[in-house]
């Protein structure tokens, strides 16, 4: 019994013999190219002079021009007012949404609370940004003014708050930059996969891969329905005349 430790080392040892530099680099030889491949190669994209032009593969949505990719949420015209290439809502006459449908995508968009300060807490510079027509983005001046953490700029409404409070002062140009993913659905209806969605607001993380709840609710919890695989981008009127411009999107 006092010699079967050394001998079922030995044998372990010849059996995983210590292993030198030299006999690492000789296993790491072989052919470099089986482990790459060249095809299909990543489509060419021109990117903008800056983060905030469309690269060459967007679509663009309002070039501070005209409102022909939009609609009337209660009509079929635009009823927001253009001024120095901005659209700006126009309070009590409804949101506006996209004439085409989006589903995974990267959206830019630009936006500007009033200048005049008016009211406090969900009262100043509100809008939204309706993904797919039902997840919103929150759009508020909340630069020195407090409200519900989850529904404040930077949230997904009553679900999830920012990570951080990234606001200009009112009056100033701000910038989203959204990745967002669609929902996906079973054929008999069933969610199969949450939305998730990553916001860059001023150049500040303050949403990532966060995973939706369901669709946006004011009252209640909110839920998932399913929908079409693209659904259009909705503004809010919410009454207040916030600004908007330089909007694109890129399909992914």
């Amino acid at each position: 019994m006092t010699h079967t430790k050394p001998l079922l080392l030995a044998a372990l040892a010849a059996l995983h013999p210590p292993t030198t530099t030299a006999q690492v680099i000789d296993r790491a030889k072989g052919d470099p190219k089986l482990s790459e491949y060249w095809e299909p190669a990543a489509p060419v994209v021109t990117p903008g002079k800056t983060p905030q032009d469309a690269p060459s593969d967007a679509i663009i949505l309002f070039d501070g021009r005209d409102f022909s990719q939009w609609q009337g949420a209660r009509r079929p015209d635009v009823p927001w007012t253009l001024k120095d290439g901005a659209m700006v809502v126009k309070g009590g006459s409804g949101g506006i949404r996209t004439k085409r449908g989006f589903g995974d995508c990267q959206l830019h968009i630009e936006f500007r609370t009033p200048a005049e300060v008016k009211g406090d807490g969900q009262g100043r510079g509100n809008s939204g940004i309706y993904l797919m027509d039902r997840y919103e983005l929150q759009v508020l001046d909340n630069y020195n003014n407090k409200t519900y953490v989850n529904g404040q700029a930077g949230s997904i409404y009553k679900q999830l708050p920012p990570l951080v409070n990234a606001c200009r002062p009112p009056g100033e140009w701000q910038t989203y930059d959204i990745i967002f993913t669609a929902p996906r659905f079973h054929d008999d209806g069933r969610l199969r996969s949450q939305a998730r969605i990553t916001v860059i607001h001023n150049g500040v993380l303050v949403q990532h891969d966060a995973a939706l709840w369901g669709g946006t609710e004011y009252v209640g919890a909110p839920v998932y329905k399913k929908h079409g695989d693209k659904e259009p981008i909705f503004l809010q009127d919410h009454g207040n005349p916030t600004a908007f411009r330089n909007i694109w999107v890129r399909e992914l």
